[in-house]
């Protein structure tokens, strides 16, 4: 059985997800740990719960889900693994970071590329990755559909969906990611966004305003 742990860091808000099964086998999912606390405050909760991280991933590769790369990459020994076509997003950070007060950001490079389909394995389990853009080009969010898992990233919130404003996002785009992809999950399945509280599928098929099916 698939169990999920949330951290939320710096000063987004940002969801980081502990993603792990009965083997204590862990994925590191978006670690957004902005500071040296919030690093210590995501190695303290994977000691404590007897956790061995090994893959480290990110939905997407706005500066809000990238900032631990680093820690968790030199800290655990983990190369960085993201989606194949969020690799102009990830580099561009950099050019960025200072201007959102983040001039300590250290970049990664990725040493894996994700791909629509591609399983994701850990312990006794895995999760497939299902490509969802329209908030980034390349963005992905991870699935376990018998145990009604969805790590769904910046695409859908609780009531709400990812913005479109930023370079690379567009409107069109996400709803018809949402609609195809996400949509087509069992409505009991358990959605983890990127920010904010849970929600599943078929309450915001039902009720969310941008996107509810009527």
């Amino acid at each position: 059985m698939i169990s999920v742990k949330t951290l939320v860091f710096n000063p987004f808000g940002e969801n980081t997800y502990l993603v792990y099964d009965d083997t204590g086998e862990c994925l590191i999912v978006d670690p957004g740990c902005a500071d040296s606390q919030e690093e210590e405050l995501l190695q303290q909760t994977i000691d404590r719960e007897k956790l061995q991280p090994v893959r480290l991933l990110n939905t997407h590769c706005h500066i809000d889900h990238v900032l631990g790369n680093y820690f968790v990459s030199h800290h655990y020994n983990l190369p960085l693994e993201i989606p194949a076509h969020e690799q102009e997003v990830l580099a561009s950070v950099p050019s960025y970071a200072p201007a959102y007060g983040f001039a300590g950001y250290r970049h990664v490079e990725p040493g894996k590329l994700l791909h629509d389909g591609d399983q994701v394995d850990f312990g006794h389990s895995s999760l497939q990755v299902i490509a969802v853009p329209g908030h980034t080009p390349g963005h992905i969010a991870l699935v376990n559909e018998e145990e009604r898992i969805c790590l769904a990233g910046d695409v859908l919130f609780d009531g709400s969906i990812g913005r479109t404003d930023l370079p690379g996002g567009d409107f069109d785009t996400l709803i018809r990611s949402i609609r195809e992809r996400l949509y087509a999950l069992p409505d009991d399945t358990v959605v983890y966004p990127g920010h904010g509280p849970t929600t599943t599928i078929g309450k915001e098929k039902r009720s969310n305003p941008f996107c509810a099916l009527t």
